[in-house]
């Protein structure tokens, strides 16, 4: 396979501590108060008062709302483009492998970050921090999809669905978990991840 394009820049992030609460807390914070009220509902003055904290507290570790979007949105991401790029550039192994690799890996990404990526599934480009985003998004269905169509030319999988839409449905399954995935559930990361590649690959199989 040709080497990929490179991912879109991450822009470099702003960390300040300050005694009480650090920006990791503030973060993690805003997180959760944009998944229950939305991002547009949610302002400053909000998150401080969850945080018992004054605006000017929130302003020490951050430039603003939208800072704590794009700090939080490339938490979901980071991981995952250092997934892609790596199955996208190994030629050691065949594409099928490591397409299914990709699956697996996603669903431990997605666990261990399961608050930003529901924020990130969320995301309908009203801001240029969300395009951004957006973007980032379609460069990883564009890598998965070559991956598939990698698979496709092996004989790995079925050539009666198109790549796209495969790549589409594989990471439909995944980012499904949002909805329903808890740390504290009865199925572990590793269960999951078995599971949606079974249900997935043999379904995939060349007929």
């Amino acid at each position: 396979m040709t080497s990929p394009e490179s991912p879109p820049a991450v822009p470099a992030r702003r960390g300040r501590g300050r005694p009480g609460h650090d920006q990791a807390t503030v973060l993690r914070t805003a997180v959760g108060l944009f998944n229950r009220r939305g991002y547009d509902a949610t302002s400053i003055g909000d998150l401080a008062a969850e945080l018992g904290v004054t605006k000017s507290a929130i302003y020490h570790h951050v430039a603003g709302k939208e800072d704590l979007l794009r700090l939080a949105l490339d938490d979901a991401l980071d991981e995952l483009t250092a997934v892609v790029s790596a199955a996208v550039s190994d030629e050691r192994a065949s594409a099928y492998d490591r397409l299914r690799g990709v699956v697996r890996r996603s669903v431990e990404v997605l666990a261990a970050h399961q608050p930003a990526v529901t924020l990130l599934l969320r995301v309908r480009g009203n801001t240029p921090v969300e395009v951004e985003a957006l973007k980032r998004r379609r460069w990883l269905d564009d890598q998965l999809a070559a991956l598939v169509r990698a698979a496709i030319a092996e004989g790995a999988l079925r050539e009666d669905v198109a790549p796209d839409l495969v790549s589409r449905l594989l990471f439909g399954m995944v980012n499904s978990l949002v909805e329903w995935y808890r740390p504290e559930g009865t199925h572990d990361t590793a269960t999951i991840a078995d599971a949606i590649a079974s249900i997935a690959f043999d379904g995939l199989a060349p007929r």
